[in-house]
């Protein structure tokens, strides 16, 4: 039976270097594993000519498996993650250790990207990598403010406070999120469906008033009238509804087109942030979770200019991001936490206000969470403002084509009855 000569980690982290006898590579493998050790180089005992052929790293396999493996892993829904998150807290709050904690809670998830992100985890925690590196390695469902956090609460020995504010974070971040889509269901569905009835009444109503008109109306349509068949045309028989779906559709494409470089971010964010109403709740949405994310960050014990660049990250908008980024040349140079952010002019002057008052007391975390707290709120206000804006003002619009569909298929029966009187 060939022996095996190879290197492993112990769960203390120690190296460990010895032999054992095995039918194969996997086998030996399997029975390093299984001493509690986790193999990092092996290599078949053979003569000296082929020894150097035949070593190969364990270490380096493991490490493409792993590369394989974590590009099948997909994006974790926001609110898996934050469950996840909190029981996680819980288990390490109970004195369970973090692997039999990452077991217990692998075993609970149905079968999808979280589930073999943590079994992946819990395989590099194992092998004697720390939470925060062995989460690192999967972006896709532990960004970099997770990640952070985490290493944050391993190196201050409050794990589990951390990982219960950071389920806090994501609770929150989460409410507005869905509040803001649910808000904008209700119109977008209206105006939906009011699209698709609009469009079937030029298609298929008006061209049956028009072949009445062509034969009992002998002189020239009204202008309106006329408007409004000449339209009901060009949708129905010139492919007019299929160039109105188009419109959308390229708007969105050549949206993203412009948004792939950085100069096109920076304008089409801008440009968001212009729109009434709308601009008012993304700034305001923007400050709220910067200033979230920043107060936790800092909670954590994460150092500033570390903080400043994972908000920077998760904004959401790249003219906040520009104005992070200015922020935080500033405090490296040595000015304070207001001035930079008073110089770049993307937060009003009481949010500057309030972090100047913490930065001299002392409490910048919890001024920040209290800025965040207000500006949720007035995003909450501005939300039931538009939707209760949007309501008449969609019932105006309906009102306004549909009048004019009336008007216009009602001005030419005048005159069509005292022709027919006459004759």
């Amino acid at each position: 039976m060939p022996t095996f000569q190879y290197e492993a980690m112990n769960s203390v982290g120690q190296v460990i270097k010895d032999q054992v006898d095995a039918t194969s590579s996997e086998d030996a493998i399997a029975k390093i594993r299984a001493q509690g050790h986790f193999p990092t180089k092996i290599k078949e005992q053979k003569s000296a000519k082929t020894a150097g052929k035949k070593e190969q790293s364990i270490g380096s396999a493991v490490a493409m498996g792993a590369q394989v493996r974590r590009r099948r892993v997909g994006k974790v829904k926001l609110s898996l993650l934050t469950t996840f998150t909190r029981q996680l807290s819980t288990l390490q709050d109970a004195g369970l250790p973090i692997l039999r904690s990452l077991r217990i809670l692998e075993e609970q998830q149905k079968p999808g990207p979280l589930r073999m992100a943590l079994r992946m985890v819990a395989d590099d925690v194992e092998g004697g990598r720390t939470l925060s590196e062995a989460m690192a390695q999967h972006p896709k469902c532990f960004d970099k403010l997770y990640t952070n956090m985490v290493a944050a609460g391993e190196a201050g020995g409050v794990l589990d406070i951390v990982l219960r504010r950071l389920a806090d974070f994501m609770e929150a971040s989460e409410k507005l999120k869905k509040r803001i889509i649910g808000a904008m269901i209700y119109p977008i569905a209206v105006l939906s469906f009011a699209t698709v009835i609009v469009m079937g009444i030029m298609m298929f109503i008006i061209p049956k008033f028009k072949d009445i008109f062509s034969k009992e109306f002998g002189a020239d349509l009204p202008a309106v009238t006329q408007f409004l068949i000449d339209f009901s045309d060009w949708m129905g028989k010139q492919f007019g509804w299929a160039i109105l779906l188009a419109i959308p559709v390229g708007l969105t494409l050549i949206w993203k087109a412009i948004r792939k470089s950085e100069g096109g971010r920076v304008f089409t964010d801008g440009l968001k942030l212009k729109i009434p109403v709308m601009g008012k709740i993304i700034s305001k949405s923007c400050i709220a979770r910067f200033a979230r994310t920043l107060g936790t960050l800092l909670t954590a014990g994460v150092p500033i200019l570390e903080a400043i660049n994972i908000t920077r990250e998760t904004t959401g908008n790249e003219v906040f991001a520009r104005a992070l980024s200015k922020v935080h040349d500033g405090i490296r140079e040595g000015e304070d936490f207001a001035n930079p952010l008073r110089q770049a002019r993307i937060v009003e002057p009481m949010v500057v206000n309030m972090i100047d008052v913490g930065e001299e007391t002392g409490d910048l975390d919890k001024m920040l969470n209290k800025v965040a707290d207000t500006y949720d709120e007035e995003v909450n206000n501005l939300v039931a403002a538009m939707v209760s804006m949007m309501e008449p003002l969609m019932v105006i619009i309906l009102g306004v084509v549909v009048g004019f569909i009336v008007i216009a298929i009602f001005m030419p029966l005048p005159t069509m009855l005292e022709k027919m009187q006459k004759q």
